[in-house]
C-alpha cells in the first residue's frame, strides 16, 4: 500500500488546479511574458547545441508542457537550457545530432526511475559554493560559445569552449568581424537600456526585431537561422541498436543528473520566491524525465526546470501550472503562424541574447558573498568553477562537493576534543590517581586516533573516568576508539569507568564493545557524582607508590559492588 501511495503521488491531481479560478489573470500574463523571452532562448539554445533551432523551440514545447503537467513545481518553466547545451555540445561532436534523441530518451528514463526511487531529496546535500561555482563556469561557457558566432568564425578545434573561443577570435578578420559584431552589440545595448525604458519590456525580443529588420533593409550578409517547421513533427522512435545504447549511456546518465540537479534547485528556488505553494521533489523528478522523453519522441533535446524563466514566471504573476501552460501555447502559436518570420534572425542575435544571459547568470554580490565567507567555502567555489570550465559539469560537482565534504569533515573532526576535568565535590587525596575526561563534539573515523592518544597517553593513575554524555555525534568507528582505549588502558592495570553514554549512541556502544570491554558491567554510570565516588573509592584500595597521602583519605562510601572487581 505504501508503493501505491507513492506513486498516486507522483501523478496529477485537480488540486494542482485549485487555486486557478483567482489566479488566472496573473498567471495568463505570466505565461507571455515567459512566452517572450523563451522564445529566443529555445532558438538559441538550439543552435548552441548543434541540434539546429527547431530541435530547440520543439523542446520549448513539448518538454515544457509535460514537465507543467507532471511536474512537481507549480511554477516551473522547462525546456532546453544553458547547461544542458554544454553537455549536449561534445555528445553532438562525438555522436551526431541523431544521437540527441536516443539521449533524451535514456536519460529521461533514469530520472523518472530516480523519482520513483525518491531521490528527489538528494539535491539538498550539494553545497552552496559548488551550485555557485557551477553556475559560474555555465556562464563562462555559454559565453565563450558564442564568440565564434559574434566575430562571423567557426569554432576552434579545442573542445574547450575558453580555448575554441581563443582559436576563433585568432582566426577572425576585420571585414568578417564587423557586422557580427555589431548585431551582438545592439542586442546587448538593447536588452540592458529595455528594463530601464519599461519594466515589462522584453529586451531580448526588441533587440532580434532591430537587428533583424536592420540586416534586411541595409542588405549585410550574416547568416540566418534557416527553414523552421511549420507544424511539430510526429512522434516518433529513434532509430538505435544496441551499440548506441551502449556508446550512450555514459552520456546519458550525465545529462540525467545535470537534468535532475538543474530542475530541482530550479524548483527549490521558484518555492522560495513567493508563495506558490511547495513543490514534491520526487515528482518533479518524475515530470522532468517524462519531460525529456516526450522532447526525444519529437526529435527534441533533453529538457530541464529554467531558472531564468522560472524566475521571470514568479516575479510577473505566475501562481499556478497554468502559466507555464500558457507559455507553450505561445511557442506553439510562433511555430503555426510564424515560422517564416523567425527564420530570417540572424544567428549573431540570439549569440547577443545568449553573451547577456550568460553575464546575468552571474551576481556580483553572490561571488563577494561566497568568497568571502570563509578560506574553505572559496576554494570549493572557485575548484568548481575551474573544473565546470576546463573539463566537465558533472566532473566539476562531484569533485566540487568531495572537497566540500572534505573541508566539512576537517571541521567535524576538530569539533572533537578531549579535555581532563577536574573531580567535583571536596577534593580528596586520591584524586590525584583519578583521570576524568570529557569527550566532545564529534568522536568519529576523522578524530577518533587523535581522541584516543590523548586518553592513553595518561601516565600514575588508578582510575580513568570516560565521560561521554557531550557526545554529539559517534559513528563505528568512534565507538570501536573507545573500546580501544579501555582495553589499552585495562592492560596497563587502570581501571575504566564510563559515564553518561547517550541513549541514541547506545546500541552503537553494545553493539561495537564498548560496554563489554569494562571490567564488570557496573562500570557503566548514569550519574557523575557515582561514578567519581566509585573511582575515589577504588583508588584508595589500590596500593601507590606514594604513601604519604594515606592520612588524608576521604571517607570511603557505601559501594554496592565489591571492590575485589576493581581489584584485578
Amino acid at each position: 500500500m505504501t508503493a501505491v501511495r507513492h506513486l498516486a503521488s507522483l501523478l496529477p491531481t485537480r488540486e494542482d488546479y485549485r487555486s486557478v479560478p483567482r489566479t488566472w489573470r496573473g498567471d495568463l500574463v505570466a505565461g507571455i511574458t515567459v512566452a517572450i523571452i523563451a522564445l529566443p532562448l529555445a532558438l538559441a539554445f538550439g543552435v548552441s547545441s548543434g541540434a539546429g533551432a527547431a530541435s530547440g523551440l520543439v523542446t520549448a514545447i513539448v518538454a515544457g508542457l509535460v514537465a507543467a503537467v507532471f511536474g512537481g513545481s507549480n511554477v516551473q518553466v522547462s525546456g532546453p537550457t544553458g547547461a544542458m547545451v554544454v553537455v549536449l555540445g561534445p555528445i553532438v561532436a562525438a555522436h551526431g545530432t541523431g544521437a540527441i534523441a536516443v539521449v533524451s530518451l535514456m536519460a529521461g528514463a533514469i530520472v523518472v526511475v530516480g523519482g520513483l526511487l525518491r531521490l528527489g531529496r538528494v539535491v539538498s546535500y550539494i553545497p552552496w559554493p559548488v551550485i555557485e561555482g557551477f553556475t559560474l563556469g555555465i556562464a563562462v561557457i555559454i559565453f565563450a560559445q558564442q564568440v565564434p558566432a559574434a566575430v562571423g568564425t567557426p569554432a576552434g578545434e579545442s573542445t574547450i569552449a575558453v580555448v575554441a573561443a581563443a582559436q576563433a577570435l585568432t582566426h577572425a578578420g576585420g571585414s568578417t568581424a564587423l557586422w557580427p559584431l555589431v548585431a551582438v552589440a545592439v542586442v546587448a545595448v538593447v536588452m540592458v537600456l529595455a528594463p530601464r525604458w519599461h519594466p515589462q519590456l522584453p529586451g531580448s525580443i526588441v533587440g532580434i526585431v532591430v537587428v533583424t529588420v536592420l540586416a534586411g533593409a541595409s542588405g549585410v550578409s550574416l547568416a540566418r537561422i534557416g527553414a523552421l517547421p511549420s507544424s511539430l513533427p510526429a512522434p516518433a522512435l529513434p532509430q538505435m541498436t544496441a551499440a548506441d545504447l551502449s556508446a550512450l549511456l555514459g552520456p546519458a546518465c550525465a545529462v540525467a543528473v545535470l537534468a535532475a540537479v538543474e530542475s530541482l534547485l530550479s524548483a527549490r528556488v521558484a518555492a522560495s520566491m513567493a508563495d506558490t505553494g511547495r513543490y514534491d521533489a520526487d515528482r518533479e523528478l518524475v515530470g522532468q524525465g517524462l519531460a525529456s522523453i516526450a522532447s526525444g519522441l519529437f526529435g527534441g533535446m533533453p529538457a530541464t526546470g529554467a531558472i531564468a524563466r522560472t524566475a521571470v514566471n514568479v516575479r510577473s504573476g505566475g501562481r499556478t501550472r497554468l502559466a507555464a501552460i500558457v507559455h507553450v501555447v505561445g511557442l506553439l502559436a510562433v511555430v503555426y503562424l510564424a515560422a517564416g518570420v523567425v527564420s530570417h534572425i540572424p544567428l549573431a542575435a540570439l549569440s547577443g541574447v545568449l553573451m547577456v544571459t550568460a553575464c546575468r547568470m552571474v551576481s556580483r554580490s553572490t561571488v563577494r558573498s561566497v568568497l568571502g565567507s570563509s578560506r574553505s567555502d572559496a576554494v570549493v567555489f572557485v575548484v568548481t568553477a575551474a573544473i565546470t570550465i576546463s573539463f566537465d559539469l558533472i566532473v566539476a560537482v562531484g569533485i566540487g562537493i568531495t572537497v566540500a565534504a572534505f573541508f566539512a569533515l576537517r571541521t567535524l573532526a576538530r569539533s572533537g576534543m578531549v579535555h581532563r576535568e577536574p573531580l567535583p565535590g571536596t577534593p580528596c587525596a586520591e584524586d590525584v590517581r583519578i583521570a576524568l575526561f570529557r569527550l566532545d563534539g564529534a568522536l568519529f573515523f576523522g578524530a577518533a586516533d587523535r581522541m584516543h592518544d590523548a586518553v592513553t597517553e595518561i601516565d600514575d593513575v588508578a582510575v580513568v573516568i570516560l565521560r561521554m554524555s557531550q557526545l554529539q555525534t559517534l559513528d563505528a568507528t568512534g565507538a570501536r576508539v573507545v573500546t580501544e582505549m579501555i582495553q589499552t588502558l585495562e592492560r596497563r592495570g587502570v581501571t575504566v569507568l564510563v559515564k553518561g553514554i547517550q541513549p541514541h549512541h547506545q546500541h552503537l556502544a553494545d553493539a561495537v564493545g564498548v560496554v563489554a570491554s569494562l571490567t564488570h558491567r557496573n562500570h557503566l554510570f548514569a550519574d557523575l557524582d557515582e561514578a567519581v565516588a566509585h573511582a575515589r573509592a577504588h583508588a584508595a584500595h589500590v596500593p601507590s607508590a606514594d604513601t604519604h597521602a594515606a592520612s588524608t583519605t576521604c571517607p570511603t562510601p557505601q559501594l554496592t559492588l565489591c571492590l575485589t572487581e576493581d581489584s584485578r
